[in-house]
């Protein structure tokens, strides 16, 4: 697996387009830099992940989290829309970066907002995907289109749980954590109907963002102070990695919003 990551030179908290994002809540920047580089030096580490970099710009702090740059399917980047003008900025440099690499780039018409890794989630064979706080349920359908398979709509309604991954953890092995105040009762429904199990976080260790982890195999990596899903991992033959990304948590990010996966596999050249 490789991770594409941003260092996070020029975050902080410039703007507020989430609840948890507050001007006068600003970032330490100093324990930022210190919280990305030990998640940046665990990765490689314990896991034997290739951690890839684009070039941080200023006047873009939310760059750090790649998550939401788009979507990497096989050969094919396809770029967010994103809902907020402050963000749209991002777009260029994470296109240029796949383009130079060789990946097929997609854009979806401007009107359809879609935010990337950040609310399309893949979970053994099934895409599923968060709608209407940032992303269009529109978008999906554009994107089942260009990846060729199907996408499971579930539709948000917690603006604190603004983007899929923020309230949704795909495991592997018919297993999945999940916030289920962030869903409305039909997404719920979609959610029971197609994974074996669903592991409910509990609101204080999802406000912790338990559910915006990475997972490697049987390895997770999270945020610290959620010591209830840690130990419910554990019983499951999961080991868990705490590092902590309070500095990131103050944006409305942690572990899972910090990366975005790239496939092994290399575009054709041509």
């Amino acid at each position: 697996m490789q991770l594409l990551m941003c260092p996070p030179l020029f975050y902080g908290i410039e703007y507020e387009i989430n609840p948890w994002m507050s001007r006068s809540r600003q970032s330490d920047t100093q324990l930022a830099q210190e919280q990305w580089k030990r998640l940046y030096r665990l990765l490689p580490d314990q896991f034997a992940i290739e951690i890839a970099l684009v070039e941080p710009r200023q006047g873009l702090p939310d760059m750090v989290f790649t998550a939401n740059a788009g979507l990497v399917w096989k050969n094919k980047f396809i770029a967010s829309n994103f809902r907020h003008e402050v963000r749209r900025g991002e777009t260029a440099s994470f296109q240029n970066w796949f383009e130079v690499r060789g990946y097929e780039i997609f854009h979806l018409p401007e009107e359809n907002f879609f935010e990337g890794e950040g609310d399309l989630l893949l979970c053994e064979d099934l895409f599923f995907a968060g709608y209407h706080i940032r992303s269009d349920v529109i978008s999906h359908q554009k994107v089942a289109e260009i990846v060729e398979r199907e996408i499971l709509s579930l539709e948000l309604t917690n603006e604190w749980f603004y983007h899929l991954d923020t309230c949704f953890c795909p495991l592997g092995n018919g297993l999945a954590l999940f916030y289920p105040a962030a869903f409305d009762a039909y997404a719920l429904k979609v959610l029971e109907n197609n994974i074996e199990t669903l592991i409910p976080v509990p609101e204080g260790e999802a406000r912790r963002f338990a559910c915006n982890a990475i997972v490697v195999e049987k390895n997770v990596v999270m945020n610290d102070g959620c010591p209830e899903i840690r130990e419910r991992l554990k019983s499951l033959g999961f080991s868990v990695f705490e590092t902590p990304l309070g500095e990131f948590i103050k944006a409305g990010g942690s572990a899972k919003c910090l990366v975005l996966k790239v496939p092994h596999e290399k575009p054709d050249q041509g």
